[in-house]
C-alpha cells in the first residue's frame, strides 16, 4: 500500500514523489516521520531562496546538511549502542537463540544503513 506524502526530491538518480514510498520503506528510514518532513521542508524552503539569495542558499543548505549528518549520526550510535548491549561486554552470556535474534537486528539494522 502506497501513502501520499507532501514532498518531491529530485536526486541524482532521479525524482522521487513521496507518493513512491512504501510502508516498508517509511518504517525503515531512521528519521521520525515528522523530522524528516521538517528537514526537508527547509530544503526546499533553502533551494526555492537561490535565484534571490544564492550565496545564503548555499550556506543554508551547508548548515542543513551538518544538521541532518549529525541527527543520523547520533540516531545510529544509539541503535548500535542497543544492538550490543544484550551480548556485549563483561557477563554477557547470551543463548544461541538470543545471538540469532542479535543477529537479525544487525542486518536489519545494515540494510537500513545500505539504503541511505
Amino acid at each position: 500500500m502506497t501513502t501520499p506524502q507532501h514532498a518531491t526530491i529530485t536526486t541524482e538518480t532521479g525524482t522521487v514523489s513521496g507518493t513512491e514510498r512504501t510502508d516498508r520503506e517509511r518504517e525503515s528510514a531512521l528519521l521520525p516521520p515528522a523530522e524528516r518532513e521538517e528537514f526537508v521542508r527547509r530544503l526546499h524552503q533553502t533551494v526555492n531562496g537561490f535565484v534571490d539569495e544564492p550565496r545564503r542558499s548555499v550556506e543554508e543548505a551547508d548548515a542543513l546538511f551538518d544538521e541532518v549528518f549529525r541527527r543520523i549520526g547520533a540516531l545510529v550510535a544509539e541503535r548500535r549502542h542497543g544492538l550490543r548491549a544484550p551480548w556485549h561486554g563483561e557477563g554477557a552470556t547470551a543463548e544461541t537463540e538470543e545471538l540469532r535474534n542479535a543477529l537479525r537486528r544487525y542486518r536489519d539494522a545494515t540494510e537500513r544503513l545500505l539504503r541511505l
